[in-house]
């Protein structure tokens, strides 16, 4: 049988929330939460950029705060987040849109974008090709928020994420991980197959290839060293502690320097 190759988070929108079961989103939430009420008072209108299936603007709606909009390039991804909406009974706005061309009619107090999505962005142009998106729809103030996995991270991550397997409902997945620190890359493949009803025999397989620029923190402030943003914050993991080179996940905390 042949296997097609997909874009990413397109198969794999089927399969996302059950990659990341283990992930903590309210803690997560609750995160992002304090670091917006530690450093802008009174936030209303919130973007997420990259949201996935919905779950962090899922879990900030249910604080009742902000009026959240939720984006991401995959319609698959934001199909299911309108489908968990729905079902949650909470209000976001849910759209399609790519971080590496920010269009928007509508200005933010806050941006945010979590779970690594920044290390998708291959290059330091397309990071600041976001930033320069970001700062255009950002209200004087507004905050800019992300995180991004260091090689810290990649290292100590890929042993576990490598030749995992796994299935959903009744389709079944592989996983293959590997960490190119020559090339600052981290991969990870996915073969998904779709089984029929006796689950023994495949349907459809498919391949997905994720491609991860991996940032250190000095290469990571050196980019934005060279933009008009202010460094607010830098933090690790899910507290307010600043950040270090040993760091396996940064959080950056910038504020946006627009005439008032």
């Amino acid at each position: 049988m042949k296997t097609e190759k997909a874009n990413i988070y397109t198969v794999l929108a089927e399969l996302y929330d059950t990659l990341m079961k283990d992930v903590d989103y309210e803690m997560w939430a609750d995160f992002i939460d304090e670091v917006i009420q530690t450093h802008h008072p009174d936030p209303v209108d919130v973007l997420e950029l990259a949201c996935g299936t919905g779950a962090i603007s899922l879990n900030l709606a249910q604080l009742d705060e902000y009026e959240l909009t939720a984006t991401d390039l995959s319609a698959a991804m934001i199909e299911k987040a309108r489908l968990k909406a729905a079902q949650q009974e909470v209000v976001v706005d849910f759209h399609t849109m790519d971080f590496r061309d920010i269009r928007s009619e509508d200005t933010y107090d806050i941006i945010f974008s979590v779970f690594d999505s920044v290390n998708y962005l291959h290059s330091k142009e397309e990071i600041h090709k976001m930033l320069d998106g970001c700062r255009n729809i950002l209200n004087p103030g507004g905050l800019l928020i992300f995180d991004f996995s260091t090689p810290q991270n990649s290292l100590e991550a890929v042993d576990y994420l490598n030749n995992e397997e796994g299935s959903f409902g009744s389709n079944r997945y592989f996983r293959e991980s590997r960490y190119e620190p020559g090339e600052h890359f981290h991969f990870n493949e996915f073969e998904i197959d779709k089984m029929a009803d006796d689950g023994k025999t495949v349907l459809e397989s498919y391949h997905e290839i994720h491609k991860q620029r991996i940032y250190s923190l000095k290469e990571m402030l050196s980019i934005l060293e060279q933009t008009s943003y202010h460094q607010v914050a830098k933090y690790e993991g899910f507290d307010l502690v600043e950040a270090d080179e040993k760091s396996t996940r940064v959080t950056m905390v910038l504020r946006c320097q627009k005439q008032q």
